[in-house]
């Protein structure tokens, strides 16, 4: 199942997350410190970087099957991570604003273009498609081991060398990528699509630079002006379900299930990744205002690096949900990707009920001990890797191949769409420059959030559970008229 194409490329994948997400961990701190915005802007901001890239996968899967194959837009985007990241050193340095948003946007845009053409080419580097469906959980673990390093060590990183320096090292992880991605340039493309096959002539590649400048400025904008920013990409993500809508309606008529299907999922997903989202925002400000001590008294963790917990977990989960789901299969025990999505959300339900357990209970001292937020992490981080991971091969396996990487890309408007949704949530308990923390407010602002996070997070158990129903009728007919074309055919 393993060779040197997956294996070089899931090195890539490390690479990532220890770049983007060493990056996403100190700008936090990068915003609120060295470039004085306010708790309420700075998660707008850090929720944006980690939404906005995935919503630009839909001009990355339309660029990779249109104009320049999987291959090469992978390729690119790794050097555009490289370039944002360089752009970030110059504006850390110099404490310059339009500089650091330059290049959070550069490296928003590459990751758009990376999301849906690294499934699309991995999953051409194995065998079948039962060995990437197993695959893939353990290419979310790889990826996980660099978040997991990242979030814990840049903000011990950021103490020694600076913010300039971290993100320096985030510049040449990336660059790192990139030259192994050149080194297997020829069997990569060998086992990609007939687009990566072929060269590019000269409109295409003036197109997509054309293409390229207009997305990385409108992404510029969006940061510089994240009220209308929001609503960019509510109409982003809104025009993207209504072409694949509108394809859908021209597809036949088994086509046309399977991409209902995916678009029920999409919505799925969005709920969900509403609430990873908080990580980022909500969960990242309380841990900065209560969060305090090493973990097990033994390893010293910063408040804003709690995010680490959730990679360490979706190490040790991807391999677990892959054994499990496997084993289960062997025995006849096979539950659809939407009925996992339920247990997934069970998983979610308790995460967010302990964390309103714990800002609801906390004492005088206003200080909640790190093992909370581990635990917590624990069954968000399960479910994570159950969405993360399954919801692509999903996607992968019903998508007419011919909008294969845009029926990826989906999957990244999703995340888009609920980022930013799930900043504009967190606002709500945003505090002023300088407000004093205590329990009353803890208990009160925080209290009330999380618990209502947790009620809604069991209604989507139900709903995905229903989802599951109908998902499973649609594929159903979907076979029926594949039968009947087939016998129509025949005769």
């Amino acid at each position: 199942m393993w060779n040197k194409l997956n294996k070089s490329m899931m090195f890539c994948q490390m690479m990532f997350g220890l770049s983007f997400y060493g990056v996403m961990v100190i700008l936090t701190r990068f915003f609120l410190e060295n470039l004085n915005y306010s708790e309420a802007d700075t998660m707008m901001v850090v929720g944006a970087f980690s939404s906005i890239g995935p919503l630009f996968a839909i001009a990355g899967g339309f660029i990779a099957d249109k104009f320049l194959g999987a291959y090469r837009s992978l390729t690119i985007a790794y050097l555009g991570f490289a370039a944002g990241y360089a752009l970030l050193v110059l504006g850390a340095s110099t404490v310059n604003v339009p500089m650091s948003l330059c290049g959070i946007a550069l490296a928003s845009y590459a990751r758009g273009l990376m999301s849906p053409s690294y499934p699309s080419l991995y999953k051409r580097t194995f065998a079948s498609q039962e060995d990437f469906e197993n695959g893939y959980p353990v290419n979310y673990s790889v990826n996980n081991i660099g978040a997991l390093l990242g979030q814990y060590l840049f903000p011990m990183f950021v103490l020694a060398i600076g913010f300039y320096g971290s993100f320096f090292l985030s510049a040449l992880l990336a660059f790192c990528a990139l030259v192994l991605l050149v080194v297997f340039r020829k069997p990569l493309r060998g086992v990609g699509a007939d687009i990566d096959k072929q060269p590019v002539s000269t409109k295409n590649w003036l197109t997509f630079a054309v293409v390229s400048a207009a997305m990385i400025g409108l992404v510029f904008f969006m940061f510089s002006n994240m009220d209308i920013g929001q609503n960019i990409v509510y109409a982003i993500g809104a025009a993207a379900i209504g072409y694949f809508i509108s394809l859908m309606f021209k597809a036949k008529k088994s086509d046309a299930l399977k991409m209902g299907s995916i678009l029920i999922m999409t919505v799925l997903t969005t709920a969900f990744f509403v609430y990873y989202g908080q990580m980022m925002t909500s969960m990242t400000m309380v841990t900065i205002n209560t969060m305090r001590g090493d973990l097990f008294g033994i390893i010293p963790i910063a408040p804003e690096a709690s995010m680490a917990m959730n990679p360490l977990w979706c190490i040790v989960a991807g391999p677990v949900i892959a054994l499990l789901f496997s084993s289960l299969e062997k025995k006849n025990i096979n539950f659809s990707t939407a009925t996992k999505i339920g247990f997934a959300f069970i998983l979610t339900a308790i995460a967010f009920g302990i964390l309103a357990f714990a800002v609801m209970t906390i004492g005088s001292d206003v200080i909640i001990r790190p093992e909370v937020f581990l635990v917590i992490h624990f069954f968000q981080a399960f479910a994570e890797v159950i969405v993360g991971s399954l919801v692509v091969a999903f996607i992968l396996s019903v998508a007419p191949k011919h909008i294969e990487n845009f029926s990826v890309s989906l999957f990244s408007v999703a995340i888009a769409m609920s980022g930013i949704v799930g900043a504009v949530f967190s606002t709500s308990i945003a505090l002023e420059k300088g407000q004093e923390i205590t329990q009353e407010i803890v208990q009160q602002v925080y209290g009330d959030y999380f618990s209502t996070l947790t009620f809604w997070a069991v209604v989507m158990v139900a709903v995905a559970f229903g989802a599951s129903v109908v998902i499973r009728k649609m594929l159903e007919k979907c076979d029926d008229s594949d039968d009947l074309n087939l016998a129509e055919a025949e005769s």
